[in-house]
Parts: structure tokens; sequence; C-alpha cells
């Protein structure tokens, strides 16, 4: 691939995503700080409800299935991508009225937020393995690592952009500027989905594909059918099973605070609402400046995706810890280093991981490689974001400990997990997952028929 048309390729794939990152950063930095710190929710059901999105990955394998199985219009990623980004927005146009609802502690507030959530996670499901697909069917191998960065680059800097767009609109909270705000999101997710997906993905002819499909013998399309073959997969693979747990682990160690960091600043140090609607930029701009930074040491240095990924997680630990120390000594000062040093080690971690995803997948087969990848994103996100509501919940609303000493634990243990995702990555090796042949692959997915 040309330079040009790489350059062309990785900006379309950028602004493809930059709605994702919007949808995400609204309901991770604003919401959960509304619901929780301005309106008096109870902090687990809240991050329980952001996190049940995540439990709906379990959807990423089988969208990937279907999209690598059945083409629209001759595309086999776009119309999946373009359908379930309109999809994923809808609901947040209803979440500032379940806010309130959940600040009131009503049953149907909750019932309401089940549904809508569940939404979105199915449609963010498709979207996330259909992007995760064709990025890996139409970028090199040896380009990936550069593309990831960029795309990457592209959700945290459009999280970055709601952080500042919000703190402008809602500089304190009010139902209607929070309305407002949200409503934003439609015309935002179509209009970056459309530069981005227009003349992006070449068509497949049906002969092409035909003889993609030739090469795989029928399973069940279905969830459970297809939860079935990536589960017979892993077992065979030791190095996928092993990957899986590594990426749950990491997204663990990485989202544990997504959901409590903005009333951590709120019940700790009292901060507004504008104040922790920084801390998205700080370690936003910090995993910018990682991400670009490696990318070009990456080029210049031999330095493999396994060792990019293995300091990223140190440093996120020592990021963590930081923020730990600086609620249990009550030293504001000390939050912002350790968010960009966290920001700094979430870009090394996402350049080195998602390559290493890319790579571990097999022709043919990306769309269901990167669905497995993306649901252990996406259980590793769903725990976390429960995890820490509930932590939250059982160590400071039950007046078990102050909020010192709670938060101060929550973010220890986020750092322990982190440092145990690490370890766990020692004993992965690419080469020895490319040990799964299609022959195995194959035979894996003929006795899912004949089961």
């Amino acid at each position: 691939m040309g330079f040009l048309r790489l350059l062309m390729t990785t900006i379309r794939l950028a602004i493809l995503r930059i709605g994702a990152g919007w949808m995400f950063a609204l309901l991770t930095f604003n919401f959960n700080r509304v619901a929780i710190a301005d309106l008096g929710a109870i902090a687990v059901i809240v991050t329980s409800l952001i996190g049940l999105h995540h439990f709906i990955s379990f959807l990423y394998p089988y969208w990937g299935r279907i999209s690598d199985r059945y083409p629209l219009f001759g595309y086999r990623r776009s119309p999946y991508i373009l359908f379930s980004g309109l999809l994923a927005s809808v609901p947040l146009l209803f979440l500032p009225t379940i806010a309130l609802g959940l600040g009131q502690h009503s049953p149907l507030a909750t019932l309401g937020a089940v549904v809508l959530i569940v939404i979105f996670g199915g449609a963010m499901a498709m979207n996330g393995s259909s992007s995760n697909a064709l990025i890996a069917e139409i970028v090199p191998e040896k380009q990936r690592g550069g593309v990831v960065a960029v795309v990457w680059a592209a959700v945290i800097i459009s999280g970055i952009a709601s952080a500042g767009v919000s703190r402008v609109i809602m500089p304190q909270y009010s139902p209607e500027a929070m309305q407002y705000l949200y409503n934003l999101t439609p015309a935002i997710v179509l209009g970056t989905m459309l530069i981005g997906l227009i003349g992006l993905e070449p068509r497949i002819s049906k002969a092409a594909h035909a003889k993609l499909l030739a090469a795989q013998p029928a399973e069940t399309d279905s969830p459970l059918g297809t939860l079935r073959v990536a589960s017979r997969l892993m077992r065979t693979n030791p190095q996928a099973r092993g990957f899986f747990f590594y990426v749950l682990l990491g997204i663990m160690g990485i989202f544990l605070q997504d959901a409590i960091l903005e009333p951590f600043g709120a019940q700790v140090f009292g901060l507004s609402q504008a104040d922790t609607a920084r801390f998205q930029q700080v370690w936003g701009v910090g995993a910018l400046v990682g991400m670009f930074g490696i990318g070009f040491a990456s080029n210049v240095f031999p330095i493999t995706k396994k060792t990019i990924a293995s300091i990223g997680g140190v440093g996120i630990a020592a990021g963590l810890t930081l923020i730990a120390a600086a609620s249990l000594s009550h030293q504001v000062a000390l939050i912002n280093p350790g968010l960009l040093l966290m920001g700094l080690a979430i870009g090394f971690f996402n350049v080195g991981s998602l390559s290493m995803m890319m790579e571990m997948t097999i022709e043919g087969q990306a769309g269901l490689y990167m669905g497995i990848w993306g649901m252990a994103q996406g259980l590793g996100n769903g725990l976390a974001n429960v995890l820490s509501g509930a932590l939250l919940s059982a160590l400071v609303e039950s007046g078990l400990l102050n909020e010192t000493l709670g938060y101060g634990l929550i973010f220890g243990f986020e750092a322990l997990l982190m440092v145990t995702a690490v370890i766990l990555l020692r004993g992965i090796s690419v080469q020895a997952f490319k040990g799964l042949t299609r022959e195995d692959i194959s035979t894996v997915l003929v006795m899912d028929t004949v089961g």
C-alpha cells in the first residue's frame, strides 16, 4: 500500500471511530458523575448499568461471523458499521431523563436504563467487531501498528472534545443543559461515519466471497452456536485462551477507575463538574502522546508489540498507584500527574495490545477472532464497571470506610489487576498462536455443526 493511500485510509478509519468515542465518553465521564455525585443515585446501580452494555460482548464473535459470511450490497463491514452506529446513538437521547429517575431511586427508571443500555451494547458489539475486522482486512500487517495508534487517537480525541464541549454547555449540572448535550449525538455519529465509510471498503465479488466460504464448513449462525465455536477454538489453542484472559484482565486494570473517577474528584476533594471533566482531558492527552511517541519509536527501534504492551501495563499500574496515594494522603496535586502517567501508559498498552489482536487472527476468520478479542474487552469493561461500583458501595456508601481510604484501596486493587495481566502476557506468542491452522479451525467448526 502506497504512502498516500495508507495516509488517506488511516484518516478515514480514524474519523469513522469518532462517534463511538463521543458516546463512550459521555456515558463514562458525564452520565456517571451526574447520576452519582450530583443526583445521589446508588453507585453500584449506576456503574452496573454503565457496565451492562459490555456484557453484551458475547455478541462480538456472532456479529463478526455474520459480517464474515453475509455481505450487504457487496460490502462485508460497512453496512453493519453504519446501521449499528446509528442504532447505538438513539439510547443516549434518553439518558438525561434516566439520570433524574436514578437519582430518585425509581425502579421504572432502572428498568428503562437496562433496556436502553442493552440496545446500546448490542449495537456497539456489531460496530466494534465490524470496525476491527475492517482494519484487519484493508491495512497490511506491517502497517497496522501505526494505523491502530491513529484510530485510537481519534477515539481519545473525541473523548477529550466531548469533555470540552461538556464544560462549555454544562459547567454545572442542569437537566436542560444535559439534554442539549446528549441531543448532539446522532448527528455527530452519522456525520463521522459517512465521512469515514464512503469509498473506504472495496466491494467483494460473489465469486471471491464464495471462494472464502468454500474453505469454511457451515456452522450454526446463532449467538450460542458462535459462542460454542469460539469456546472450542480457545480450548484447542492455549495461546488464544491465554491472550483472551490477558485482554480481559488488562481492560479491567485500565477501566476499573472509569466509572468512579469523576465521583472520586467530587466526593474526596469537592471538585466541580467542570473540574472533574478535565480528568478525561488530562489522561486523554497523555494517551495521545504515548501512542504517537511509541508509534514513532517502534519505527526507529526494534521494539516488539509485546514489549510495548508490557511497558504500558507497568506504567498504568504506576499511575494508578499515584492516584491511590493522592486519595490516601488527600493531596489533590497528585491526581493530574497520576492521570498523565496513566494516560501515557494507556497509549503504549493500546498500540501494543491492539496490534497483537490484529496479528492474532487467521485469513478468512478475521471477524471471528476480532470478535473473540472484542468479547474479552467487553467482559473486562463490564466487570470493571460492576466491580468498581460494588466496591464503592460496599466500602464507602456503607460507612465501612471514609471516602479517602475507600477510593485509595480501590485504585490500588486496580493496579494489582494490571500487574497480573502483564504477567500473563509473558507467556503469549503470536507465532505459537499461528500454530492453530485452518485445518484445526475447520475441525472445530465441523464439531459444532455435528454437535
